[in-house]
């Protein structure tokens, strides 16, 4: 009998605040020279696996402050989750404000160049920054933009 591959579930946090030109949301770029000239649509909210018997909302936190350096502990909106790739990811909002210049991201290794052997250790994300709905659909992972549509629908924009 086979056994059934089980796929990942990580969990995220997705940052928003409200400024004069209207909703905004924090988005991390990861790190590392595949995506170093990457732009458009690999950009992610900051989530990441949780661990055996984690709660999604605190899998979520500690990812956010990993990922980032930053913190938040608002009031959660639960964005429900996407399937991605191999994983399951579970999303939250929460109101807050942080500088993308203070960004400061846990380090992970990686192999360098592809099956080569060799290992190289990079930011887990290289930068922060705040976008609009509209531009954050065009930078985020295909899967995530559902979160943004459900962010908004949430907070009747």
């Amino acid at each position: 009998m086979l056994a059934r591959l089980v796929p990942r579930k990580s969990a995220g946090l997705l940052l928003f605040r409200r400024a004069p030109g209207g909703l905004e949301v924090l988005l991390v770029h990861p790190g590392g020279p595949f995506f170093a000239r990457r732009d458009l649509g690999v950009w992610s909210i900051p989530k990441g696996e949780v661990g055996p018997g984690e709660d999604l909302l605190a899998a979520a936190r500690r990812e956010l402050a990993e990922e980032t350096g930053f913190s938040s502990d608002g009031e959660a909106i639960p964005l429900g989750e996407v399937r991605q790739a191999s994983k399951t990811v579970h999303a939250f909002a929460v109101e807050g404000d942080a500088d993308p210049a203070a960004l400061k991201s846990n380090l992970c290794e990686i192999e360098w160049p592809g099956k080569s052997g060799r290992r190289i250790t990079v930011p887990e994300v290289d930068r922060a920054a705040w976008f609009s709905l509209d531009a954050a659909r065009e930078r985020l992972v295909a899967a995530q933009a559902a979160f943004l549509d459900r962010l908004a629908s949430a907070l009747g924009e």
